[in-house]
């Protein structure tokens, strides 16, 4: 499995099965946090169902269709980012990540999210990256921000996270 250094304190390491105990852990700990934006804190929350996750992230990979990895910061797993999708017909990524509630305002997600942009246009031969938010979700939003990223616009019923139905904020950004 490969490990990408990103800076001196954060790895990301492509996903592999010893990672599922502290998926578990991270996700029983962020329960109320991650539940707020994401979907998937509601039905995966034991090691045989990260597992699965992992396997299918791994096999997706294989294809090539998407790149899911964890995020380590200072030699611990705290979230999990990624190539949710890569489109090679219409040269697009879209990243997606968590992290845990704690180790928000780290720069964390914002230095992760730089290197994928980076490794999608160079290595990948992509023409644009893209993010999409919930519109409530300002920590996020603020991540695209930071990234130089273009506010494309707004998709109401994007998403059923628990008993909501979120809208999102799509952002994008092209290669130069």
């Amino acid at each position: 499995m490969f490990t990408v250094t990103v800076d001196n304190d954060i790895k990301l390491c492509l996903l592999q099965p010893s990672f599922a105990p502290r998926y578990v852990e991270l996700a029983q700990e962020n329960h109320e946090y991650l539940s707020q934006w994401l979907s998937w804190p509601y039905f995966c929350k034991t090691e045989a169902e990260f597992n699965d996750f992992i396997q299918l992230s791994l096999h997706n990979y294989a294809d090539n269709k998407s790149m899911t990895c964890a995020i380590e910061y200072k030699g611990s797993i705290v979230g999990n980012m990624g190539f949710n999708t890569i489109n090679h017909d219409i040269k697009k990524v879209e990243i997606g990540y968590w992290l845990a509630a704690n180790m928000q305002g780290k720069g964390i997600v914002t230095q992760s999210c730089q290197y994928l942009i980076d490794y999608a246009f160079s290595h990948l031969n992509m023409n644009k990256v893209e993010i999409s938010a919930a519109v409530d979700n300002a920590a996020s939003r603020a991540v695209c921000e930071r990234l130089g990223m273009e506010l494309e616009g707004v998709i109401t019923n994007a998403e059923r996270v628990g008993d909501r139905i979120l809208t999102h904020a799509i952002y994008g950004l092209h290669r130069k």
